[in-house]
């Protein structure tokens, strides 16, 4: 039997990229899609799914603010995997608490791996529900309400990533201030790092994990295999269907394209 989901997200790009790679997932029924919190309240109840891929900044109300809204309100909650562009700090507190996130712009074999673990949470949650019919989701409320609490102390807490960063350039091990970087990017599972004068690499195995040792103000991943420092791109290019590429201004003035789920954030951050 197929797993059923909503999809919530007030960018249509992200909604109809996600429900693609749901598909190619295979198994999973996406019964309704959403754009803002107050939809998402409403499908939830209406659906009763056993997922929701919920976006985390969304007009009206935001991912926390439905789980609020839900928490009580409804006789089973759903499972819930929270999608986000650029809040590192909350990428973190979901992983603590166990709810799964994915980060945007989306990669196929993330989603399905995230698609297999709601899937097995679905499973299990039946099973509990099955030895105590009696309150099958205090477990899944204690979590929710934690994650709720954690993410606000995170969010107070002010950024405290060291300002170095350590580059591999020529066998040597230099310590880069991260002002100082123009972009990262990764190929073939290796993250080369470029500033206007030093070519190297680092020692992160994923820019996710590079991501969280750099000052999220001003590093912005336009795409999936680029970081960018935004006081370094030169020039907005636009591209072919509405799309952008970022001339850096590196030595080579590398160009970047902007995947389509980060245009939204690109005309935030530059007012287009």
């Amino acid at each position: 039997m197929a797993m059923t989901a909503l999809i919530i997200d007030d960018e249509p790009l992200a909604r109809q990229e996600l429900e693609y790679l749901l598909e190619k997932a295979g198994d999973v029924e996406v019964l309704a899609q959403g754009s803002n919190g107050i939809e998402a309240v409403e499908l939830i109840r209406e659906h009763k799914p056993d997922v929701v891929f919920l976006d985390v900044q969304m007009p009206g109300l935001d991912g926390f603010a439905v789980l609020k809204k839900l928490i009580g309100k409804v006789a089973r909650l759903p499972q819930v995997v929270f999608a986000t562009a650029y809040d590192q700090y909350a990428v973190r507190a979901f992983e603590v608490n166990a709810v799964d996130y994915l980060l945007k712009p989306f990669d196929r074999a993330r989603v399905e791996q995230t698609v297999e673990k709601a899937r097995g949470r679905v499973a299990a949650e039946a099973a509990a529900a099955a030895q105590a019919p009696s309150d099958p989701n205090s477990a899944k409320l204690d979590a929710l309400m934690k994650l709720l609490e954690e993410q606000a102390q995170q969010a107070a807490v002010p950024a405290r990533a060291s300002s170095k960063v350590v580059v591999r350039a020529q066998s040597r091990l230099l310590l880069v201030d991260q002002k100082h970087i123009c972009f990262a990017a990764i190929d073939e599972g290796q993250i080369s790092i470029v500033t206007q004068n030093v070519e190297g690499t680092s020692n992160c195995r994923t820019l996710e994990e590079l991501m969280d040792q750099l000052n999220p103000e001003i590093f912005w991943r336009a795409h999936r295999s680029y970081v960018v420092n935004i006081h370094h791109i030169r020039e907005v290019v636009p591209w072919f269907k509405s799309s952008y590429q970022l001339r850096m201004d590196d030595r080579q003035q590398t160009e970047i394209p902007v995947s389509r789920a980060q245009t939204k954030r690109l005309k935030e951050l530059f007012n287009l």
